[in-house]
């Protein structure tokens, strides 16, 4: 047993020797070493490395890239409305040695700074703006100025990457968002009423001239038909006057023939003595 009890020491021993003057770096973390609390060494290659132990310590810092969802905040606006604003940052590690020297090596500790940081810039930019203008397609070109801005800040004050800023939303804050709501519904309201009053002016000045231009359409068409009718009848009366010209018994005899279908008509009563001369080529028929 003693061998076996002595391999076991040894092999325990070994292992804690072996902890002790190594460490690990995995492909998600970045390594920095200390000595006596001072930065020696930054280890950023994933693999196996030597330390000197009761000496020198470890502390590990995320090597990925990190999301932080800042909290809402409010921003006014350059046509002094105020909106709340949920955003949030991508961003990672980038000069190990700095961040653990202003932060502690907490990723609260970086994502306050960001906090900060981005909110400020945020609220400075946007407040150049109107709230129609960042509500628009431009939001984007606002967002990327601010992330350039903070970008530069956070990596040089703290060794943090600022990779994108996004805005998740931008609302009115809830005690104002009915007032302004009230507001846009009069605006819509007092435009319709307008819209509506200049319709109803159209339609009387289109309805006034259709009715100008009908009265003189008709005009037109009533003097037109005056002058064919008034042709026509000078024409029928040119018509009779040769007629009557050229054999006046003739026309006299056509003349009263045509009377005769008037008034001679059905349901007609008519009384006139025998001897008239309405009644010659009547009787004439007759005894015929």
């Amino acid at each position: 047993m003693k061998p076996a009890i002595i391999f076991g020491v040894v092999v325990v021993a070994l292992i804690i020797v072996f902890n002790l003057f190594t460490f690990t770096v995995d492909e998600t973390r970045k390594a920095v070493l200390l000595q006596f609390g001072e930065v020696v060494r930054v280890v950023e290659t994933p693999g196996l490395n030597l330390k000197i132990p009761f000496v020198q310590s470890v502390r590990y810092l995320e090597d990925r890239i990190l999301n932080y969802d800042i909290q809402p905040q409010e921003v006014l606006t350059s046509d002094q409305k105020r909106m709340v604003v949920d955003n949030y940052a991508i961003w990672r590690i980038d000069d190990p040695r700095k961040f653990l020297e202003t932060t502690g090596g907490r990723l609260v500790g970086g994502q306050t700074k960001i906090d900060e940081i981005v909110y400020s810039d945020l609220r400075n930019i946007l407040a150049k703006h109107t709230l129609d203008e960042i509500v628009s397609e431009n939001r984007a070109e606002y967002l990327q100025e601010v992330t350039e801005l903070s970008r530069a800040k956070l990596l040089e004050g703290f060794g943090i990457l600022l990779i994108d800023v996004r805005i998740i939303r931008a609302d009115l804050p809830s005690e104002i968002e009915q007032a302004v709501f009230s507001r846009m519904r009069s605006d819509r309201e007092r435009i319709a009423a307008q819209l509506r009053a200049e319709g109803e002016e159209q339609a009387k000045q289109i309805r006034s001239n259709a009715d100008k231009d009908a009265e003189i359409i008709l005009a037109d068409a009533r003097k037109t038909a005056e002058k064919v009718r008034g042709e026509g009848d000078a024409e029928a009366l040119e018509t009779y006057a040769n007629a009557y010209n050229q054999d006046p018994d003739f026309y006299r005899f056509w003349r009263t023939l045509e009377s005769y279908k008037v008034a001679l008509s059905e349901g007609t009563s008519i009384i006139l003595s025998t001897d008239s001369e309405y009644l010659e080529f009547l009787e004439g028929m007759l005894k015929e």
